[in-house]
């Protein structure tokens, strides 16, 4: 079924659409602008706008760490994410790893003017809030990359180095060939489903909380958008509470996926692919980690990217797929990679192929 298939694409959180778009049916937006308070359970900071973000610490306390990094989590997941390095590499390396719920996602308050600019003004308050010094790490995931791409465009003097982890591309970029991506079916795909997104919420909303058919989730273990290690980690990993039909219930959940979907996959005010390097003297670095079977976002595209970019470092897992903040080996080598330099052998793209 086509709408089946566009929805777990969405999911997946892949490249999107040729159409300019802006939501026009706000009637439909929750009026809930704010998270119930007395079911927070996490520390949170107050932004200059008044709302809340919520956050989670792990690694070493940050008065006593050598290394500060950002983690910002993907589409529809929460500072709950899994990030798989061990807490003994974390302590060995002193790392503090901080990782917040992004506007509207968990327990932090949704943000109506949601914007590419926007979230990363969201990292650079959060950073200077919780005092995380100068300069910071800032590791972003999936849909998550659109923040960090925002860090690198807007605060990059404040970036103590970046690490892009399966970023998804934006199809809107200007400067990505048209003969890229011609014959690449994910492009029609998610024109439809950013069209429904913006222009029919209320039919995506029933769609997904009625019960007269099963809803599409990231959990249908389709081959046709997960290689085979993503399936194995699928099959052993519980689903996004998010994306659960009780979760996407909610009026204030379901609008900020919708404000979230919409942001990454229009038209941005800058393209990054146009970006020059913000680091002529190597003061930082910035990585793009992607997974050679991954079937969201296809490696021959991000391949493109780190060629336009060569100043980016570009590391590829041969048998990795979209979901490789799941595999301890990967997230260390990319902390590895991002604090110490290290180019390991085995993460070295075969461009030949």
């Amino acid at each position: 079924m086509v709408l089946r298939r566009i929805l777990v694409l969405m999911m997946g959180c892949l490249g999107c659409a040729d159409q300019t778009t802006e939501p026009n049916d706000n009637s439909f937006e929750s009026k809930s602008s704010v998270v119930d308070e007395s079911a927070i359970t996490s520390p949170r900071v107050r932004l200059s706008d008044g709302r809340y973000l919520a956050y989670r610490e792990r690694g070493v306390p940050k008065n006593k760490s050598k290394y500060s990094i950002i983690l910002v989590h993907g589409f529809g997941s929460s500072k709950e994410m899994s990030f798989m390095a061990s807490d003994e590499l974390l302590d060995g390396m002193d790392i503090y790893l901080l990782i917040y719920d992004r506007a509207g996602y968990g327990e932090s308050d949704p943000n109506p003017k949601r914007s590419v600019k926007s979230e990363a003004s969201d990292i650079e308050e959060l950073a200077e809030q919780l005092q995380l010094g100068s300069k910071y790490y800032v590791i972003g995931v999936s849909l998550g990359c659109y923040p960090a791409w925002s860090c690198i465009k807007r605060i990059p003097q404040k970036l103590a180095g970046v690490a892009l982890v399966v970023p998804f591309v934006n199809y809107k970029w200007r400067s990505l060939p048209a003969d890229l991506t011609k014959e690449d079916y994910r492009k029609q795909l998610c024109r439809l489903m950013l069209l429904l997104t913006c222009y029919t919420p209320r039919l995506l909303h029933w769609w997904f909380t009625q019960k007269l058919f099963p809803s599409a989730t990231v959990l249908e273990g389709n081959p046709t958008f997960f290689c085979e290690k993503d399936l194995d980690v699928l099959k052993n990993t519980p689903g996004y509470q998010l994306f659960t039909q009780d979760g996407i219930r909610k009026r204030r959940v379901f609008d900020s996926l919708r404000r979230d979907f919409i942001v990454a996959f229009s038209k941005w005010d800058f393209d990054p692919l146009e970006l020059s390097n913000p680091y002529p003297q190597n003061e930082s670095s910035v990585h793009i980690w992607q997974g050679y079977e991954d079937k969201v976002v296809p490696v021959q595209l991000q391949r493109y990217v780190s060629q336009r970019l060569p100043w980016i470092r570009y590391h590829e897992v041969p048998d990795g797929g979209h979901l490789l903040v799941y595999d301890t080996a990967v997230c260390e080598a990319v902390l590895k990679s991002l604090l110490l330099g290290e180019d390991p052998p085995l993460y070295r793209p075969k461009l030949a192929d």
